[in-house]
């Protein structure tokens, strides 16, 4: 099958076209392909990684619309169900010349959210060196946390890499308690966890980029590198009995839109990793991803090609020695 596989929520997000508009005043959308996890798989291979992704989606004209964009861009959709008694989920999101767009989602009893652990019997992961876990996907429902739990079993199994991306979505979970015991839980089993420098602060007290490494390190022995991501000031770095590091960002001449910024990041993690990278390679891929990712509109239309990517390094000075 494929090197790398995810699961998530594929969505479509409406996009407003009108500048600072409030979303109940646009009168005027472009639709784009979305979903973490789904921007994660799109970017990845977009680098040329095979990639699937497990999911499902509802039998109307924006589960037809993913499933043929999912086709055309080259991902194993094998294990996307389609499922004709619940629908697709969707978001609008607002247009804006600075700072994070006003977003409005429509993804309960979604046909992602009632995806059944039992489907995953028959996934394949005999070729997958690494698969991609968000804490987006167990948030949506009891199914998909089991859902969620059923493959991290099935991949440990099978000894492969876990990059893991809490995601923290508030509104999605029963309570914040529950936020944070459930994503702290499932972060156990990352071999590279990879939360923001305010997820820290919600899911362990403090913003502080050491305390934060060292508490996901000191949690579990699986887990060998953390790494906090600080916004345009790039990410710190530890590794599992290594001295720690800052990788620094790239600068961007205009922020366009700064959702699939993170996940932006990870493909540049999980890219460079699947090319046998060393970590601090692939965390200055990830904030160079990241930092495109901000410069378009859709929540993925930035992710560079191998090519874009190149093109991106030699502008900024910044190839380091990577080989693109």
């Amino acid at each position: 099958m494929s090197e790398f596989l995810t699961i998530g929520e594929p969505m479509v997000v409406l996009a407003s076209q009108d500048i600072n508009q409030e979303l109940a005043d646009v009168s005027h959308f472009n639709r784009f392909l979305a979903g973490a996890e789904l921007n994660v798989a799109t970017g990845v291979r977009r680098l040329g990684h095979s990639t699937s992704f497990v999911s499902a989606i509802g039998n109307d004209p924006f589960g037809q619309y993913i499933l043929d964009s999912i086709r055309l861009s080259g991902i194993d959709t094998t294990h996307i169900k389609i499922n004709s008694k619940l629908w697709t989920g969707f978001y609008l999101k607002q247009r804006v010349s600075h700072g994070d767009p006003q977003t409005y989602y429509f993804r309960k009893n979604s046909a992602a959210a009632n995806y059944d652990k039992e489907n995953l019997a028959h996934v394949d992961l005999t070729d997958t060196r690494i698969t991609h876990i968000s804490g987006i996907f167990a948030a949506l429902s009891p199914q998909s946390l089991a859902a969620t739990k059923e493959l991290i079993a099935k991949v440990e199994n099978e000894n492969c890499v876990i990059t893991f991306d809490p995601n923290l979505r508030p509104s999605l979970w029963q309570s914040e308690n529950t936020m944070i015991a459930t994503t702290n839980e499932l972060a156990k089993h990352g071999t590279v966890v990879m939360p923001g420098i305010h997820e820290g602060q919600m899911l362990m007290g403090s913003d502080d980029p050491v305390d934060i490494a060292n508490f996901y390190l000191n949690q579990s022995s699986i887990t060998q590198t953390v790494v906090v991501k600080l916004g345009p000031d790039g990410a710190f770095v530890k590794e599992r009995n290594r001295p720690a590091y800052t990788v620094a960002g790239f600068h961007v001449n205009s922020v366009i839109d700064t959702v699939g910024a993170g996940d932006g990041f990870a493909v540049g993690i999980i890219s460079a990793l699947l090319e046998g990278k060393e970590i601090k390679e692939a965390v200055k891929r990830a904030c160079a991803i990241g930092a495109l990712a901000v410069e378009s509109r859709g929540d993925n239309d930035g992710y560079p090609t191998r090519k874009e990517l190149k093109r991106f390094y030699e502008k900024n000075n910044r190839q380091v020695g990577e080989k693109i």
